[in-house]
């Protein structure tokens, strides 16, 4: 997956037991540790030590930020306009995991922001742990490096999200996806839906990077090229996803079928550039990927039925909240009007 993936939710403290409230600690002494590495973009704009490549991804954000609010109707408020540092190549790592013949997420879920279907950590240690023990327990689990993640709004009084290094050095066309799709988190989230959430900012990323990119005919060039190679590992992925979800209908010894799993997942074809994803493939990733994609067309289409504006789409979504997750796939499947 294009290393588009958006991560934890912060929860609450009033997390029980001693498990969650070791996560709720290092997830609010992570995100603090983010905010206090953060200063506003003027800042960095203004001190000459600021590397010229940085200062003009900082100069294009700010663009960005007014686009999302003026043409996009998304939030208009503190984040995005300050930047850190954090001297690592992910804002966080989520365990992710699903069973071992099956692709339902497994769910951590949270007073506030309800259940989602990862848990983020902000040491690489601490989420290799937790996989461990999620497969000891006989779950398929894997770390997925996350470049940025969302907030909801909460901490719009310390400042809001800030720009990280780890993604604002991204072609444009995909550095604004990156900014559309976590602003889309604040502007429309359901509890205990990922694969809603997921989609809805997915779709928010590549409807609104092409309008950012209009009358940008290079920078739209290459962002249409990536996500077309991105579309024929999405194929491939499905595809196998296809393939084990047959297998693990079939009733077989289980010996067998863990045996036939495997050859599966070794045989798969990988494109070019996603050498890495099928290697290490298995059921977690690949039910990841189907909360952040499988509902994106449904959107696609929800969107162009409201005429492709923006105000009316957004509250198209928001009105679909209060429906069971299985209504709100019915209603994006159909073409009636919303």
């Amino acid at each position: 997956m294009a290393a588009v993936l958006t991560g934890v939710l912060l929860g609450s403290a009033a997390l029980v037991g001693c498990a969650n409230l070791s996560h709720w600690s290092q997830a609010v002494s992570g995100h603090l540790g983010v905010l206090r590495a953060a200063r506003p973009v003027d800042e960095w704009l203004g001190d000459p030590a600021t590397p010229p490549r940085l200062a003009e991804r900082l100069r294009l954000t700010q663009q960005m930020r007014r686009f999302a609010t003026e043409r996009l109707a998304l939030p208009d408020n503190s984040s995005y306009t300050r930047y850190a540092d954090l001297g690592r190549n992910a804002a966080v790592w989520n365990a992710v995991a699903a069973p071992e013949f099956g692709f339902t997420l497994k769910t951590w879920c949270y007073p506030l922001m309800g259940c989602a279907g990862y848990r983020g950590y902000f040491h690489l240690a601490a989420a290799r742990a937790e996989v461990e023990a999620l497969r000891q327990a006989g779950w398929d689990a894997q770390v997925i490096p996350v470049p940025a993640y969302s907030t909801l709004g909460w901490s719009g009084w310390l400042g809001g999200d800030p720009l990280l290094n780890t993604f604002v050095q991204r072609e444009e066309g995909e550095l604004a996806a990156q900014l559309f799709h976590e602003l889309a988190h604040q502007k429309v989230y359901v509890a205990d839906d990922t694969g809603f959430n997921e989609a809805y900012a997915s779709a928010v990323e590549l409807l609104s990077a092409r309008q950012w990119l209009a009358g940008k005919p290079e920078a739209l060039a290459a962002f249409e090229a990536g996500r077309a190679q991105r579309e024929n590992f999405l194929a491939q992925a499905r595809a196998l996803r296809d393939r084990l979800g047959a297998l693990y209908a079939l009733d077989l010894p289980l010996a067998e079928k863990r045996a036939r799993k495997q050859a599966l997942l070794r045989s798969a074809q990988a494109p070019s550039g996603y050498e890495r994803w099928f290697a290490a493939a298995n059921n977690a990733n690949l039910a990841l990927l189907g909360a952040y994609e499988d509902l994106v067309p449904g959107f696609v289409r929800l969107f162009e039925r409201c005429g492709s504006d923006w105000p009316r789409f957004h509250a198209a979504v928001a009105a679909l909240a209060p429906l069971s997750p299985t209504e709100r796939r019915a209603r994006l499947a159909s073409d009636a009007a919303p």
